[in-house]
């Protein structure tokens, strides 16, 4: 496991990656374990779609545009907030985006 202040030192103020390309599974791994989480298949799928989703989008998205996106990638069972909420505790578009090396969220506390 990646060691926390080596972490720290690759981070903003917020916790979140100061550059999204120097994210590795390992650097997501260490973000989880912070945030009490032990990733699991459903993890690394949001977290590969909110990738995708900066990729596209130049942003991280906030919990509404989450919700839409992965309902629209893998359908209303997985696109909506209770069941993102089930893995990312709290608030599933900032934990999730943390946790994915992506840039906090806008409007997000």
């Amino acid at each position: 496991m990646m060691a926390a202040v080596a972490l720290d030192a690759l981070c903003d103020k917020n916790g979140f990656l100061n550059h999204d390309q120097t994210w590795t599974e390992e650097i997501a791994v260490a973000f989880a374990a912070k945030e009490g989480i032990h990733l699991t298949k459903a993890h690394w799928e949001i977290l590969f779609l909110l990738r995708e989703f900066f990729e596209a989008f130049g942003d991280s998205p906030a919990n509404r545009a989450l919700v839409n996106y992965v309902k629209e990638q893998l359908g209303p069972d997985k696109g909506n907030s209770l069941y993102l909420m089930g893995l990312f505790p709290g608030s599933p578009a900032r934990v999730g985006s943390r946790i994915a090396g992506l840039p906090k969220p806008k409007n997000c506390l």
